[in-house]
C-alpha cells in the first residue's frame, strides 16, 4: 500500500470517527429546534423544516438560566483557583524534590481518583455538616470538588515542572535570585502552558459536577446549570425540544472555551503537561 493510499485511508477512518462522536451533538442542536410532532415522526428528520427559535427563549426565561449558569461558573472558579493556588506549589516541590515515597504517595493518593463522587459524598456530606459549612453550600461544594481534583491537577502540573531543566534555576540562584523569585520569574513562566490546560481540565469538570451540588446545595436558588437540567426529568416527560434547548446553552461555554483555548491546549500538551 503506498503512502498516499494509507493516508487516504487514515483520513477517511478519522472523518467516521468524527462523526460518530459529534452526531449526539448534532443530534441535541437540532433537537432544540423541532417542534412537539417532529421529534416524534417516523422516520425521524435530520433537519428541522420548521425551526423553532423560540424554544431558547422559552427555556432562558421559564428555567432562570442565567442563574444556573452564573452558579456553575461560581463554582467552576472558585474550585480552579482554589486548585490552582495550592496545587501549583505542592507539583513544583514534589517535582523538584523527588524520591521513591514520593512516587509511591503521588500513586496512592491519585488511585482516590477512582473512587466515584457517589461514594464519597455521604462522609463528606456527614463531615461537612458536623463542622457547619452546609450553611454555606456553593463553598462546601468547592472544597469537595478541590478535594476530588488536587491530586489530578498536582500529577499533572508536576509533570509539565520536570519538564523544566533545573540549570535555568540555577543559574537564576546564582545570579542572585532567590529560590522564589527563581520561582515566579523562570520556572512558572515556562509552566504556565501545563498549568492551564489542568487548570481548563478542572473547569470542565466542575463546570458540569453534579453529585456534590445535587447532595449539598438544596436551595434552588444556589444550584449549579448541571442540577437544574436534572429538574426536567420525570416519569412522564416528553418534553425533548426544552430539555435540549438547556443542555445546548450550558454546553455551548464549555466548547467555546475549549476552541477559543485550543492552541495553548495544544501547546501544554506538547510541553509535558500529559505525560
Amino acid at each position: 500500500m503506498s503512502e498516499t493510499l494509507r493516508n487516504r485511508l487514515m483520513l477517511v477512518i478519522a472523518l467516521m470517527l468524527a462523526t460518530v462522536y459529534l452526531f449526539p451533538l448534532y443530534w441535541m442542536y437540532i433537537t432544540t429546534l423541532k417542534s412537539g410532532s417532529a421529534m416524534f415522526a417516523t422516520p425521524p428528520g435530520f433537519w428541522p423544516t420548521d425551526p423553532q427559535w423560540s424554544t431558547y427563549a422559552y427555556v432562558w426565561e421559564s428555567r432562570n438560566m442565567a442563574r444556573y449558569l452564573w452558579n456553575s461558573l461560581v463554582i467552576a472558579l472558585g474550585s480552579v483557583v482554589l486548585i490552582a493556588a495550592l496545587g501549583t506549589g505542592c507539583a513544583y516541590v514534589l517535582a523538584r524534590y523527588r524520591n521513591g515515597w514520593v512516587d509511591v504517595g503521588l500513586f496512592l493518593i491519585l488511585m482516590l481518583q477512582v473512587l466515584p463522587a457517589s461514594l464519597m459524598i455521604t462522609p463528606i456530606f456527614v463531615g461537612f455538616s458536623q463542622i457547619g459549612l452546609l450553611e454555606t453550600p456553593r463553598l462546601a461544594v468547592v472544597l469537595a470538588i478541590a478535594a476530588k481534583s488536587m491530586p489530578f491537577f498536582v500529577v499533572l502540573v508536576r509533570a509539565t515542572f520536570m519538564s523544566v531543566p533545573l540549570e535555568l534555576e540555577e543559574a537564576a540562584l546564582v545570579d542572585g535570585n532567590s529560590r522564589f523569585g527563581a520561582f515566579f520569574h523562570i520556572v512558572l513562566p515556562l509552566a504556565r502552558n501545563g498549568i492551564l490546560v489542568a487548570a481548563i481540565l478542572i473547569f470542565m469538570q466542575a463546570f458540569g459536577e453534579f453529585v456534590y451540588s445535587k447532595s449539598i446545595i438544596q436551595d434552588v436558588e444556589l444550584q449549579p446549570a448541571s442540577v437544574g437540567l436534572n429538574s426536567f426529568m420525570g416519569p412522564n416527560t416528553n418534553e425533548w425540544n426544552n430539555i435540549m434547548a438547556f443542555a445546548t446553552m450550558y454546553v455551548t461555554p464549555i466548547l467555546a472555551v475549549f476552541v477559543l483555548l485550543q492552541r495553548r491546549i495544544v501547546s501544554g500538551l506538547t510541553s509535558g503537561a500529559l505525560k
